[in-house]
């Protein structure tokens, strides 16, 4: 089994990834493999709706990391999605990326657990957090919480070391979604199969 971890900051040795690094240890520590994957600081594009990905599970811009993490994430069996808070909300950077992946192949994620988490020096983060939960629960994906909302504080990735509660939180999301993955892969050699969903009913709200 595997995780991915998503850094959404464009600061790959930050205080975001300073928290995916304590969940991807506790992840290692369960037997489930790990692999955080960085953003970057390189242009990131956003996606203008020209419907180019329909059926081909892939967006049609292929010059940053959106289709490499759709690549991985076909293979995966769990992920994080990690963001620093910009003005009360996730990084612009993570959101254009997800809002491409999820639009393009949002079957590479479905029913797969999942968990946010955000780092910020003081407030913003239950805002931040509510938003890549959206993604999550629209995707039929099992939302992985923990014994706090997932969140870490610090200006400094050294600052994070010291937000003890943060840092419990972090662990305990890991240890959950082990036990998640490991409840699903049993689940599936007992013959517990993914629920049929229902389909094709779309409400417009001026009709």
């Amino acid at each position: 089994m595997k995780v991915l971890l998503f850094n959404g900051s464009f600061n790959p040795n930050g205080c975001t990834n300073m928290a995916l690094q304590e969940i991807a240890k506790i992840l290692n520590d369960e037997g489930i493999e790990t692999e955080i994957l960085q953003i970057g600081n390189k242009p990131i594009r956003d996606c203008i709706a020209c419907g180019g990905c329909v059926n081909k599970n892939r967006c049609v811009f292929d010059d940053d990391v959106a289709n490499k993490w759709l690549e991985k994430a076909e293979q995966a069996d769990g992920f994080v999605f990690g963001s620093p808070v910009y003005y009360a909300h996730p990084s612009g950077r993570i959101l254009s990326v997800l809002d491409r992946m999820f639009y393009a192949n949002k079957s590479c994620f479905e029913h797969k657990p999942a968990a946010s988490i955000v780092s910020a020096r003081r407030a913003g983060t239950t805002a931040s957090l509510d938003v890549l939960n959206k993604y999550i629960t629209i995707a039929q994906m099992p939302l992985v919480s923990s014994t706090y909302w997932n969140m870490v504080h610090g200006k400094k990735p050294e600052d994070v070391l010291q937000d003890k509660e943060g840092l419990q939180t972090m662990h305990n999301i890991a240890k959950n979604m082990a036990w998640i993955l490991k409840c699903i892969e049993l689940g599936k050699q007992n013959g517990i199969n993914i629920p049929e969903i229902e389909k094709g009913e779309q409400t417009n709200f001026i009709r």
